[in-house]
């Protein structure tokens, strides 16, 4: 089953030097050989055309709209919107910078901790000497 909307073209014969015959569906006529048109010569202009100018549209300006009664309970419950975000924000940036306060202060214990128990041990050498000198003299007299 075709479901073409359009009707089928209509044959085109040719004669035998080329030209195009067109023909309708039935071909009830003598067909008529197509002739194209010639091309239209350019229009002559005493004056060049003036190539289009741009317009510039301002609109109008705008009536001043009358003045309103001052909405203060709308301004106050907006401040304090604003004021209690703010706040929410600043009491979050506070508590980032003390929890990175109190880690690096942990992290600097740390090093000091290590720093110090590095210096106190003994750095080597036999029986656990450390940098204290000491001179031990017994002599027995009671002999």
């Amino acid at each position: 089953m075709d479901h073409n909307p359009y009707p089928p073209a209509a044959p085109v014969l040719y004669t035998a030097d080329g030209q195009p015959l067109y023909a309708t569906a039935p071909l009830t006529n003598a067909p008529a050989i197509h002739q194209p048109t010639a091309p239209q010569p350019a229009p002559v202009y005493a004056h060049p055309p003036v190539p289009h100018q741009p317009t510039v549209v301002l609109p109008a300006p705008a009536a001043a709209a009358p003045p309103a009664r001052d909405p203060w309970p709308a301004r106050l419950a907006a401040g304090g919107i604003g004021l209690g975000a703010a706040g929410l924000g600043i009491g979050y940036a506070l508590q980032a910078v003390a929890a990175a306060g109190s880690s690096l202060g942990g992290l600097a214990a740390i090093g000091a901790g290590a720093y110090c128990l590095a210096k106190t041990r003994s750095s080597g050498g036999g029986g656990g000497q450390g940098a204290v000198n000491v001179s031990v003299n017994v002599t027995n007299r009671n002999r």
